[in-house]
């Protein structure tokens, strides 16, 4: 994944409003991948968490935590996807997004 580029960022947030806007939405988006990542993690080790602990299980807690330390961080990831143009944001009390997207 590349450096953020903030004129990028810039350029991209003046296209669907403001930089404050984006960075709000870019915010949001990266707790919700956050929470996602988390409970993928939880879910793989919650049956670990039961068994007793030994130098197998250790083994596999490693093996899991490394391959999540392996996944970019959220922030990265939420905008990677505004880049990409699936992220999409707008203001409750505005005009709502058309559906043509």
């Amino acid at each position: 994944m590349s450096l953020v580029n903030p004129i990028e960022v810039k350029m991209k947030a003046s296209a669907q409003g403001s930089l404050y806007e984006a960075i709000v939405a870019l915010g949001l988006r990266a707790r919700q991948i956050n929470d996602q990542i988390r409970n993928q993690y939880l879910a793989r080790t919650y049956d670990l968490a039961e068994r007793e602990e030994d130098n197998e299980t250790r083994a596999i807690k490693l093996e899991v935590s490394r391959e999540f330390d392996r996944i970019p961080k959220p922030t990265f990831l939420a905008m990677r996807e505004m880049f990409d143009d699936k992220l999409h944001w707008w203001r409750p009390n505005a005009e709502q997004p058309s559906a043509e997207a």
